[in-house]
């Protein structure tokens, strides 16, 4: 099935590592974005370049070409793309751009062109999935979400959707909803994703409005003082766990299987990784067992438990060791997931 048609997938080729090969169509498609559109105020200099550049994205341009641009926004914009395109055709694949980038520890370009191959990499790596849950799951790699917790529900909404949503009448109860936790969501606008409707994802994948519920436990009380707690068949943290394990083989080679849990009970806790800044801190304080404040544990969204099919494949020191990774929202509900957290912070054996 497609989905995410404007993601640039299409104008990828595959290596024989599987990878996907920077092509001229891609560099054409990244050219293309709205940032670096003309307009009508735009100068002889950056029309003839705009031009040159759509017919051969691969062509060499002279520093000082750039400089009788005379819109220094534009000229930056464009200092911006021949810099990204001449570092993705020196690595040659996404993925290695994307591994250098990272472990250079050096982001110095918008989070726009970031977001944009990271979709256009789980797209490759979905590409036979028909599992709406896992493709919705996988927007959280590659969009910023708001989260909010309605009636015990765990509910995460597409923070640019919201966002647009609050500031037009059409929404605006709802943008409040989930941006002070105020008011019911009203489903005929922003429906949770489930059974009912995924069929109908794939005719709305662009526009990322369906809500993932992110509630871990379904707790049922029993006789005698014995409490239940059920892991939602079809709940978004374990489609994201999915997601998060085909991340980790694509790239790193190596095979692992991710848990969603409540909670962690291991006195031989010895590694974690936070997929997003607020996790990584509060999971940090709690390994070095300093307090956490009650309201900031309350931001934890889930855990999970990580383990190697091999454990050779690990450090040796915590080989057969799970690996526990936590997911948070920020103190305005705000969660920015980093999924090259599990590329950089593994205990791998060898590092690639």
């Amino acid at each position: 099935m497609n989905f995410w048609p404007s993601c640039g997938y299409e104008h990828l080729q595959t290596d024989a590592r599987g990878w996907l090969a920077v092509t001229p169509d891609y560099l054409r498609f990244l050219f293309g974005r709205p940032e670096l559109a003309l307009v009508p105020e735009s100068c002889p200099t950056e029309r003839k370049l705009h031009a040159a550049l759509r017919g051969d994205p691969l062509q060499r341009i002279a520093p000082e070409t750039l400089a009788r641009f005379k819109d220094a926004d534009a000229r930056d914009n464009y200092r911006l793309f021949l810099a990204v395109r001449d570092a993705l055709l020196a690595a040659g694949t996404l993925e290695a751009w994307y591994l250098q980038l990272m472990r250079s520890g050096r982001i110095e370009i918008p989070p726009l062109f970031i977001d944009l191959v990271v979709q256009a990499l789980l797209r490759h790596l979905l590409a036979h999935c028909d599992d709406a849950q896992q493709l919705r799951a996988a927007e959280l790699l590659f969009r910023a979400q708001r989260v909010t917790v309605q009636d015990g529900q765990v509910l995460a909404a597409d923070q640019a959707v919201v966002d647009q949503h609050s500031q037009n009448a059409g929404l605006g109860a709802l943008g409040r909803l989930l941006l002070e936790n105020k008011t019911r969501l009203r489903a005929a606008e922003l429906a949770v994703l489930d059974a009912s409707n995924a069929a109908a994802y794939w005719e709305r994948s662009e526009r990322h409005h369906y809500l993932l519920d992110l509630t871990h436990e379904v707790q049922q009380e029993l006789s005698h003082g014995l409490t239940l707690r059920m892991t939602r068949a079809r709940s978004g943290l374990k489609a994201l766990a999915r997601v998060l394990e085909l991340w980790v083989q694509h790239f790193l080679g190596v095979a692992v299987t991710i848990e969603p849990l409540a909670r962690v009970e291991d006195a031989a806790w010895r590694w974690h990784i936070g997929l997003d800044a607020e996790a990584t801190a509060i999971l940090d304080a709690l390994y070095e067992e300093q307090p956490v404040e009650a309201e900031r544990l309350q931001r934890l969204i889930s855990l999970f438990r990580l383990e190697f099919a091999d454990p050779a494949c690990m450090r040796p020191e915590v080989a057969g060791k799970p690996v526990y990774l936590g997911l948070a929202m920020n103190a305005q509900g705000l969660l920015r997931l980093k999924p090259q957290n599990l590329l950089l912070n593994l205990p791998l054996a060898n590092v690639q």
